[in-house]
């Protein structure tokens, strides 16, 4: 795994951060040097979080985990690798990014975008979540939003929802060993849920989310 490296995030997402010189510190390795395992997102960003506790201690509480799902376990999202459209677009049951808030900017990592890695946050949002007003009420986007610190402290996967009935996989886990705490061992449902009252962290709409990471410079 790469040590953490100092670069200029993509610059291409407004007039008002183009005109911004100044390079962000970014807190994880470059994408190649990234812990990935397809489908298991919630555990890659785990990682993330993870590598920024061990390496970027004092990064830690500038960084959050942003769950996107609804009721209906149906979100499209734009620019996803895995997207087979021109633009990319991909529907998730949930899908989990890592952001990193260092100062006004705030930054997107997201291991299953081709946008840059990492992304300006007003970028990520034009690009990858666009608007609720072209999709019908039940496909509207909801972040749960942890930081990192309580993510790692809270969340746990014995990746039971990647099983079939007969105990097959859908997908490859990751090599690595399940997370788990020592009086759970899986809650991931608590953190795709959207209902406020359930689970850690704060849920927002996709409004009031862009209101709470963008700051227009």
């Amino acid at each position: 795994m790469m040590a953490a490296q100092t670069q200029t995030a993509a610059t291409t997402d407004s007039p008002s951060r183009r005109a911004v010189p100044k390079t962000v510190k970014t807190v994880v390795p470059a994408i190649e040097d990234c812990a990935y395992t397809q489908f298991y997102c919630e555990e890659n960003v785990w990682r993330l979080c993870e590598y920024v506790r061990t390496h970027e201690a004092q990064e830690l509480a500038k960084c959050f985990v942003a769950f996107i799902s609804n009721d209906s376990r149906c979100v499209p999202l734009w620019r996803q690798r895995m997207g087979k459209s021109e633009d990319k677009l991909i529907t998730w049951d949930y899908h989990v990014i890592f952001m990193y808030e260092p100062d006004e900017r705030c930054l997107v990592f997201d291991l299953d975008s081709d946008l840059p890695f990492p992304t300006y946050f007003h970028k990520y949002v034009t690009e990858t979540l666009r608007t609720d007003h072209i999709l019908r009420p039940e496909h509207y986007r909801y972040f749960r939003v942890v930081p990192a610190a309580t993510f790692l402290q809270k969340f746990a996967s014995d990746r039971r929802h990647m099983r079939r009935e007969d105990g097959s996989w859908m997908h490859p886990p990751p090599p690595s060993p399940p997370i788990a705490l020592s009086e759970c061992v899986h809650n991931l449902d608590d953190f795709i849920s959207m209902d406020a009252k359930r689970g850690v962290g704060t849920v927002y709409n996709l409004q009031d989310f862009v209101r709470r990471f963008y700051k227009n410079m």
